[in-house]
């Protein structure tokens, strides 16, 4: 998990903590397997959001304040990072670089 400098072993327990939750999740609702890497994105953000910050920071607005992009579509398949404000696709998740 490079991606944008956040890489330590607490960051990978919260990866594998979102994939054994998904991994339930596909569990009880198998049409959804689809849908897990978007979430499991979006977990993994929230998580690193309470511990460390906005994670992945845009490279797309060179001004203004640094903000996080988002996973769309939020629950569908062929997740991507986008920056909300400039409506820019900057890569699928999984991804970044």
């Amino acid at each position: 998990m490079m991606a944008r400098e956040v890489a330590e072993a607490e960051v990978v327990s919260l990866v594998e903590e979102a994939v054994t939750h998904r991994r339930w999740w596909v569990g009880q609702w198998p049409d959804g397997v689809a849908y897990v890497a978007g979430l499991v994105a979006q977990d993994v953000q929230d998580a690193l959001l309470e511990r460390y910050g906005r994670w992945p920071l845009c490279p797309v607005c060179a001004s203004g304040d640094p903000h996080a992009l988002d996973v769309e579509p939020e629950l569908g398949e062929d997740p991507h990072w986008v920056c909300g404000k400039a409506g820019v696709v900057v890569a699928p998740v999984g991804g970044l670089t």
